[in-house]
């Protein structure tokens, strides 16, 4: 299929034959796995998966390519669902999914963030994003990388940077590297928040003003004794802090 990718749809696909075959081998899909494939695209993993799976579900937002899709996939191997994966119910697939796909770069964090809330239903992820998100998603304190989508998505997950893509692995080419990541969501939370919606407050207050202190970026929500308490220096920055330490201070205002 000829098809001209779409900016508003962050279209960059994946030719590479090389790279796509080591995505799936990382990916290692089993026949009976349930599996759904964000933006399937013109079918870079969509056609080794279909070769390994007995069923595949697919997200994907452009019309031209559902309709290539219907043509080119069986019905009886693959599903399609019509949908803004930032609206899609992955719970409506079933549970125990695992999730892959080429995420469009423009909104990968809000992907992320959406897959979040379904974490539950979740087995394992592999996507493919820029470089620089997948550094800050796995990045440890202290370093530049380190910010709120490292702890956000470090209290749900275990991440694995698994390899570097160039741009020219793309047609069109992105003007970015790009990398490729597992998620693996845990099965019992190794800091778990007592309130996660306060969690997610504490971790956004802090990096909110990133070169400040937290004495500064948490002033209302700590007082100095309460840092004592909590045995954290109020000199510290919040890209300082440990997961552990941010559910510590989330904890103890709850």
């Amino acid at each position: 299929m000829k098809h001209l990718a779409k900016k508003r749809f962050g279209q960059n696909f994946l030719t590479d034959q090389a790279i796509i075959t080591s995505l799936v081998n990382a990916i290692a899909p089993q026949a009976n796995d349930l599996m759904v494939e964000i933006g399937p695209g013109l079918g870079a993993l969509t056609q080794p998966l279909v070769r390994h799976l007995n069923h595949l579900h697919v997200v994907e937002i452009d019309r031209d390519i559902i309709t290539w899709m219907q043509g080119f996939y069986s019905p009886d191997k693959i599903t399609i669902h019509n949908s803004d994966v930032l609206k899609f119910d992955f719970t409506t697939i079933g549970e125990q999914i695992r999730v892959v796909g080429n995420l469009p770069y423009n909104i990968s964090s809000p992907i992320l963030f959406h897959l979040l809330d379904n974490v539950n239903q979740i087995i394992d992820m592999h996507f493919m994003l820029q470089k620089e998100v997948v550094e800050r998603m796995v990045a440890a304190p202290s370093s530049a990388e380190y910010g709120r989508l490292s702890v956000m998505l470090q209290y749900r997950l275990q991440m694995e940077y698994l390899i570097t893509v160039p741009p020219e692995a793309f047609n069109p080419p992105p003007k970015v590297e790009s990398a490729f990541v597992r998620c693996i969501p845990y099965a019992t939370l190794p800091y778990p928040a007592l309130d996660e919606t306060l969690f997610a407050k504490v971790v956004l207050a802090a990096f909110g003003q990133r070169r400040k202190t937290l004495r500064n970026t948490l002033k209302g929500i700590l007082n100095d004794a309460d840092f004592e308490q909590l045995n954290i220096d109020s000199q510290l920055r919040a890209e300082n802090l440990h997961v552990a330490q941010f559910v510590a201070i989330a904890n103890f205002l709850a």
